[in-house]
């Protein structure tokens, strides 16, 4: 047996002799199978040694790169060391004890090829083993039973093996009609058997099919690439990257070093920079690109204890670990982790283009005459010319003496619409030295950027480009430090300089009159006009505070002051960008967390806001912020409180704050009850609007208002009365109830819609003069839709089996209130708030903490078994975090003024909260 083949140990992890001891393996088998005729015993005892030989080597490579977590190369090497000797144990041993060759006839030659990842010699612990038994003319019993034994001993040591057996013809066939087994035989590597066999397919499948069929293959690989992408999501910045198939994946690496294989021979990496492909600098960064996702790549494999390429959550946070990650910073290790990945996927992206644009100019993909002539070039500026239809540099060496030419690059790519040529790119991303103080100063520079952000109609293509290339961080210092950084929640879908500049592109989008329909009031702001460059640049800053133990809010403003005048704004410009970003947050807020039916939350909004052109600017950045969060994100529900809010603000600082009282919301609201019930004799509708304590009229709407009317009509004491409508505009299903009035009615209602899967969005409750209880519940379905008709009945069933004590909320809900394993490596800590001041009748409890499904249930219990009345219920879900916030009154209808009942209360929440929590992970 020739193992000449087997890797050196200088490139191991470990000495050879620790993974595998060939001749001490050899001399067990030898051993252990003397005086065996038995094939079934001879394989069994093969099996048992090799076994425990194999098991042995993985736990010694895993325990190597346990210790040095960042030695990819090793490791991989190793583990493919450990599966070569294996397979050649086993091969061994079939041909010296079970089908001995008596005449090595021509007839009986067979080679063992490595294809595919094994054939590259790089292994992750639970890699495949992809082999290929090539013969040269047609199959022999003798090779048919060599194979079939070999096999059987792999399959035994729970090997996956992908195994074919074909003569170097079909070899040759099958690979011009698929481009998957052409792929694998690009990476085919002799492993063991007849040498002449493997050298006849290699020369054949060069001379014969590689040859003639670069640009085919090419096409076909950037095909498949592009299909790749689409079916993992599209974009890099994915919150659970596939590290294999990714956008700035391995695959895409590994995309790279085929073709250039298949048109080279290119047999190792650092061939790249001889063939002229990549510089040594970027070589390095291949390399390191390279060594970073093969690390996270085995490091997954071990901790799943299987295959396993996707970066779900939970493993972000064990992989982190196990690479050394720490918290530091006001950041975890799995946010500093996933920064770095981010930063590598980008790199590789880099590196695709110009491997592409190289083999582009080389050979490939070249337009036909056609469509040469038909196309119109754009007139460029001096210093600019058109190559393989993109924008590139007619002087490189002319361009860099103007510093200046940094930006104009980009700014003429987007006045002409062509994308920038790799070259260029390459030249940029090595001299973005030249990009220092001065130039950032340069008002030359200043009207370049601000062009690029205001004028060209999609700023988001120029932003995107000079970020990746790294010209974005080298003329805003201060947004380097959130390049790449992942947000580790299951809110935000993009990393924030991602974030930032999806919000930018909403902008844009709404300038361009696109979203009128689904964003009206901002596009009518817009429309009516205001300070673009501010809120432009209020974007590009709102989250440049992030990632650091202060409140990224306070920290923004801090650089907003330094970096807003560098961009040429005025100082009066300058205060009002510090304002967004310091308050970007305060419009979302206060609608999402209060209620907005309270008159004092709008007339506190208003005294922050203070004038109308403040509210516009602040309206369209959190309208954008919210959409630029991910999809699906900006909903119904939000887009209607944000709008009551806007409107209601909006009419109070133009009519006087004075407008806003109870008073004339309730005179106003028992008008137009009077009005939506005709039918109703005057006595009957006297009744009703004297049976309603005044925050009833100030708290919902005139709909609302119909239904209870009609729902308390003659209502029994011991009937509970429900009404389920879809409220299309806001994306929920709303549930109105009627019931005569009991201590924990409220709470009791939350457990039966948290039995039914029902997720609260808004809640409000109040109680009659003649004792019944009205509560009006917003809910959405687990998708965050309105339920659909034929889920009403089940949902009301749920409902009223609940509130006449069929079901016991408090014990049904145990077997159901669980977090998912995947949502588990999330850390949210509760912080719980009372304010006195937000509400004039009412104390505010706001409760922030883990999202699950019985924790409004479980607040709303123990407030109820504190005597504390809840009057309304506003929940804002971020992912895996959620804010409820309760409008609260004590058994005597007064705000908790004394300390030691708030802080006894607080305690309570926390230890029901906690209960829930360990319950839900159990």
């Amino acid at each position: 047996m020739d193992l000449s083949t087997l890797r050196a140990s200088s490139e191991l992890i470990l000495e050879a002799s620790d993974i595998f001891d060939r001749e001490d393996v050899a001399a067990q088998i030898e051993s252990a199978v003397a005086g065996l005729s038995d094939t079934t015993a001879i394989r069994v005892a093969v099996v048992a040694i090799l076994r425990q030989s194999r098991a042995a080597g993985l736990e010694r490579i895993s325990a190597a790169f346990k210790a040095a977590p960042f030695a990819s190369q090793a490791a991989t090497a190793s583990y493919c060391y450990l599966t070569d000797c294996a397979v050649a144990a086993a091969y061994d041993a079939a041909l010296r004890y079970l089908h001995p060759r008596q005449v090595a006839t021509t007839s009986e030659q067979l080679a063992i090829v490595a294809v595919g990842g094994y054939g590259r010699g790089g292994m992750a612990p639970f890699s495949d083993v992809d082999l290929l038994f090539v013969i040269p003319y047609k199959m022999t019993a003798w090779a048919e039973s060599v194979i079939e034994s070999l096999l059987y001993v792999l399959w035994d040591l729970r090997l996956k093996v992908g195994h074919a057996s074909r003569t170097v013809r079909d070899c040759l066939r099958l690979a011009r009609e698929d481009y998957t087994i052409r792929t694998s035989l690009v990476e085919m590597r002799f492993l063991l058997g007849d040498h002449e066999v493997f050298q006849q397919l290699q020369t054949q499948l060069r001379d014969k099919l590689f040859k003639h069929t670069v640009g085919e293959f090419t096409e076909a690989k950037l095909a498949e690439r592009e299909a790749r992408h689409l079916k993992q999501g599209g974009q890099r910045y994915m919150v659970e990257p596939n590290v294999k198939e990714g956008k700035g994946g391995l695959r895409d690496l590994q995309s790279l070093y085929w073709i250039e294989k298949y048109i080279n021979g290119v047999f190792h990496a650092e061939q790249l920079v001889e063939a002229g492909v990549f510089s040594a600098e970027e070589f390095a960064t291949f390399e390191a690109a390279q060594n970073f996702l093969w690390a996270v790549r085995c490091h997954l494999h071990l901790i799943a204890n299987r295959a396993m390429d996707q970066l779900t959550f939970e493993l972000q946070v064990a992989v982190a670990e196990a690479m050394g990650y720490r918290d530091r910073g006001g950041r975890r290790a799995v946010e500093h982790f996933m920064q770095a990945y981010f930063r590598h996927a980008t790199k590789v992206g880099e590196l695709t283009r110009i491997f592409l644009t190289a083999l582009e100019a080389a050979q490939m993909k070249k337009e036909p005459v056609v469509l040469r002539v038909l196309r119109r070039k754009p007139k460029l500026k001096p210093g600019f010319c058109v190559l393989q239809n993109r924008l590139a540099l007619s002087d490189p060496e002319a361009f860099l003496k103007d510093k200046m030419n940094m930006l104009r690059l980009f700014e003429e790519a987007m006045r002409t619409g062509l994308l920038i040529h790799p070259n260029a790119m390459r030249l940029l991303s090595a001299n973005l030295h030249l990009i220092d103080a001065s130039m950032r100063k340069s008002d030359e520079a200043v009207r370049i950027f601000t062009d690029i952000l205001l004028k060209h109609g999609n700023p988001e293509r120029g932003l995107r480009r000079m970020n990746e290339l790294g010209v974005l961080a080298a003329f805003i210092p201060e947004f380097e430090p959130i390049v790449a950084m992942m947000q580790f929640n299951m809110y935000h879908s993009y990393t924030v300089d991602e974030h930032t500049i999806q919000t930018i592109s909403h902008l844009a989008a709404i300038e361009r009159r696109e979203l009128i329909e689904e964003l009206p009031v901002a596009s009518g702001i817009l429309a009516e006009g205001l300070n673009r460059k501010v809120l432009y640049v209020a974007l590009l800053l709102h989250d440049i505070g992030k990632g650091r133990p202060e409140d990224h809010s306070v920290l923004g403003a801090k650089i907003a002051r330094e970096v807003a005048p560098r961009l040429g704004l005025k100082p009066r410009e300058v205060e009002t960008v510090e304002w967004l970003v310091r308050h970007h947050l305060l419009m979302s807020d206060m609608a999402q967390k209060r209620d907005i039916a309270d008159p004092r939350t709008v007339r506190d909004f208003a005294k922050a806001v203070q004038s109308v052109k403040r509210l516009d600017l602040l309206t369209v950045l959190t309208v954008c912020d919210i959409s630029g969060v991910g999809p699906g994100v900006w909903n119904n529900w939000k887009a209607v409180l944000i709008r009551a809010l806007y409107r209601q603000t909006k009419k109070a600082l133009e009519t006087g704050l004075e407008d806003l009282n109870r008073e004339n919301r309730g005179t106003e609201a028992k008008k137009n009850l009077r009005k939506a019930l005709p039918d109703w004799s005057k006595a009957a509708l006297r009744h009703e609007t004297n049976r309603h304590y005044p925050p009833y009229w100030q708290g919902l709407h005139v709909t609302a208002h119909q239904i209870f009317a009609r729902l308390l009509l003659d209502i029994p004491d011991d009937e509970i009365r429900m009404d389920l409508q879809p409220d299309e505009d806001r994306d929920a299903t709303r549930i109105c109830f009627a019931m005569a009035d009991h201590p924990g009615v409220f709470s009791r209602i939350c457990g039966a819609l948290a039995l039914s899967g029902a997720n609260v969005v808004d809640a409000r409750t109040f109680t009659s003069k003649d004792g019944y209880a009205t509560a009006v519940f917003w809910v959405q379905d687990a998708e965050g839709h309105p339920y659909k008709d034929l889920r009403l009945g089940r949902l009301q069933k749920m409902i009223n089996e609940t509130l006449k004590g069929t079901l016991v909320a408090r014990e049904a809900i145990q077997s159901r209130d669980k977090i998912k394993k995947r949502e588990r490596a999330f850390q949210v800590p509760t912080s719980i708030s009372f304010d006195n001041e937000g509400s004039e009748i009412y104390t505010i409890i706001e409760v922030d903490t883990r999202d699950r499904l019985g924790v409004l249930y479980d607040l709303t219990r123990t407030l109820a078994a504190a005597n504390v009345n809840i009057s309304s219920a506003v929940i804002a879900t971020y992912g895996e975090q959620v804010v409820d916030t309760f409008y609260v009154k004590d058994m005597f209808g007064l705000k908790l003024h004394a300390k030691a009942k708030r802080d006894s209360l607080e305690q309570k929440l926390r230890d029901a909260l906690k209960q829930g929590a360990t319950r839900a992970l159990s």
